[in-house]
């Protein structure tokens, strides 16, 4: 059964996009695992409310095997997070992976990372380096169709690096007994399969925020995020 604060956040964000999901989804047509994910979010997707952040919730209605388990599209100036969890062997793999009694706050960590991208996106920063910062070239020995690619995979990377410290800032503030735990989590997270250099690979953000109190005291999950995010840019060779 959902609370009573659940029913009126999804009544309130909960949507469909025609190009993303084919139909209009409803709380009483979700999953069990599909409910398990949004319970375990509801604390991230209320502060996203509560500030005014336009997020929407897009559950896909269709079997969805090779698709992240949770996504951020940005849509007509709104955000929305994406659960692709039907027909994903994924999506269990990933709840199965949460820590031990830890995985509401895993999954609150999860969620704030994607409104790390709502809000790079909605200040139109989306790929771009703050100020003072110039993007290093490609490899020279690279055809020009792998060249944009690499440039758009460290862009991405870039990207993934603020977000996963936006996350451990939501951790660092609400859940600051956690930190360590949750901290580890991610890394291991971030170390499966891992490709040095590749799109997920955030392992220099996440060694720099080892210590919650890097992230500092600025109110803002958001801003407690930039500085790590600064200083890993310049070992990143930004």
């Amino acid at each position: 059964m959902f609370k009573r604060p659940l029913l009126a956040l999804l009544r309130a964000m909960l949507c469909a996009l025609p190009a993303l999901s084919g139909l209009n989804a409803h709380a009483a047509t979700l999953t069990p695992s599909e409910q398990r994910w949004i319970a375990g979010m509801t604390p991230v997707l209320l502060h996203a409310k509560t500030t005014g952040m336009p997020v929407d919730i897009v559950v896909q209605p269709q079997d969805a095997p090779d698709a992240a388990p949770l996504a951020l599209g940005f849509k007509d100036g709104r955000c929305k997070l994406v659960l692709s969890l039907r027909g994903n062997a994924e999506g269990e793999a990933t709840l199965a992976r949460l820590p031990a009694g830890l995985e509401d706050s895993a999954l609150e960590l999860m969620a704030a990372h994607e409104l790390g991208h709502c809000r790079r996106y909605l200040d139109g920063a989306w790929f771009h380096l703050p100020a003072g910062f110039a993007p290093s070239g490609a490899p020279a020995d690279l055809s020009p169709d792998l060249q944009r690619a690499y440039l758009a995979m460290k862009s991405t990377r870039r990207e993934e690096g603020y977000g996963d410290l936006v996350a451990l800032g939501w951790t660092a503030q609400r859940h600051p007994e956690q930190y360590a735990a949750l901290h580890a989590w991610l890394v291991a997270e971030r170390g499966r399969d891992l490709l040095p250099g590749s799109h997920h690979d955030t392992l220099t953000w996440l060694q720099l925020a080892q210590d919650p109190k890097a992230l500092g005291s600025a109110p803002s999950m958001f801003e407690a995020a930039l500085p790590i995010w600064r200083a890993g840019l310049n070992i990143d060779g930004e």
